[in-house]
Formats: C-alpha cells, structure tokens, sequence
C-alpha cells in the first residue's frame, strides 16, 4: 500500500497494490498493522455500502455527537469524494480536500473524526463501501450545504446542472451556522 497525504495532511489516500493476471486481480483492501504504521490507529465497528445514479451527490455529512472516521472506497464506478475541516482550532479549518475515486484504481481515502464528508457521482453509477470508527447515530448527524461559498468547493458537475439531492442534503447548513467540532 501507498499512504499519500492530502494537502490537508490527516485527509490520507490509500493505494494498494493490484496484483493482476489473465483471471483478474488480487489486493488487499485493508490490514490494520500497515494502516496503524500510516497514521490510522482507529478501529471500525461498521461497514456501508452506498449505490448511486451519475449526479447525486451526498453529503456534507458528520455526526456532532459520535463522530466518525470513514475509510471510503469506490467497487462500482467513480466519484468525486470531499472532505471538509470542521475543527475550529485546526489551521485548515473550513477548507476542503476533493479527490477522485474509481473502482478502476481501488483506490481509498481515509478521513479522520472532525470533517464532514459528502461525494458526486460522476460515473453513470457507483457504489462505494466505507468503514467507519462509530455507529450511526442519526440523533446526532448534521448537514453542511454542498455549494456553501465560504468553502467553495469546487465540485465536477455535469454539464453544469445542478446536483440531484436529498431533502436532508437540501436542507443543509451554512459553515457559519453549522455546530463544529472544538
């Protein structure tokens, strides 16, 4: 595995080595002693699996109360994936990191507790499995508004039309409403 850190250094993208031959592939997706060695110690307690149709995008999303690591990887299609600074002490806080990620390279991106984190999909349809260091605790989930400018993320939208949203992700909040992680 190849541990790369982000421009927001804790954000880690994660590419394992594919082993391919005439039948198809072999890799290992995840070892806890050579993640532990890369920085990431946590343990996961809970697997999701996500599908979704080009243009949806989902997200920004963190829990206030049980905050989550997520370990994102894409097994169908490709994504635009983010991951905002909510921690007020941090020097990178309110900024963003985005990446794309693809089944194609089996890529990974690991954020730590502290960021919201939402995705696009860019490729017909995707579907991404993510491991998390808590359970879903729905109570305690909180929406930051995708397009919010005092971020600015600059998302790959489609032909430049509007992304297709739940009503929680519609309802979303500005960076400068939203509660955050001291």
């Amino acid at each position: 595995m190849e541990y790369i850190r982000q421009e927001i250094e804790d954000i880690i993208l994660i590419q394992p080595k594919v082993f391919k031959d005439s039948r198809g592939f072999f890799l290992e997706s995840y070892r806890k002693t050579s993640y532990a060695e890369a920085g990431i110690s946590e343990d996961f307690v809970q697997d999701n699996h996500s599908g979704s149709i080009q243009g949806v995008l989902r997200g920004l999303h963190y829990q206030i109360q049980s905050p989550q690591g997520k370990l994102v990887q894409v097994i169908v299609g490709q994504i635009f994936d983010v991951a905002v600074d909510l921690r007020r002490n941090s020097p990178s806080f309110g900024h963003w990191v985005g990446t794309y990620l693809s089944a194609e390279k089996k890529d990974q991106l690991w954020i730590p507790t502290g960021f919201a984190h939402g995705f696009y999909t860019v490729s017909q349809w995707a579907e991404i499995l993510y491991k998390t260091t808590n359970y879903y605790a729905p109570q305690w989930e909180r929406t930051i508004f995708w397009n919010d400018p005092a971020i600015g993320i600059r998302w790959p939208l489609i032909d430049g039309k509007p992304p297709i949203l739940s009503p929680k992700d519609s309802a979303g909040y500005l960076l400068s409403q939203a509660e955050i992680f001291e």
